[in-house]
């Protein structure tokens, strides 16, 4: 995460107050149809999320000196996958 950029407040374009204050009436049912058997059948539940990645990452705990971790922070975000990424060529096959 870039701790260097700010957040900005989320608008939702609407008047929350006045969507809150709102009490739901009688009439306003009528406008819902009615829920039907084939209507249920057609539903489809959908996964959210991302798909499973072929090759998942693990997480695992490693000790390194601490000027090392510091050499591969200053080369700015993304240093943990260009880490793994030299890793991965030098690693035995």
């Amino acid at each position: 995460m870039n701790a260097s950029k700010r957040a900005s407040p989320r608008s939702l374009g609407s008047d929350l107050a006045k969507v809150a204050a709102h009490v739901v009436q009688p009439e306003e049912y009528e406008e819902l149809p009615e829920l039907t058997d084939g209507m249920v059948a057609r539903g489809k539940v959908g996964k959210g999320g991302r798909p499973r990645s072929e090759n998942p990452k693990k997480l695992i705990s490693i000790r390194l000196p601490e000027d090392v971790i510091s050499k591969w922070r200053a080369t700015g975000p993304g240093w943990q996958t260009r880490m793994a990424e030299k890793l991965a060529r030098v690693a035995p096959k």
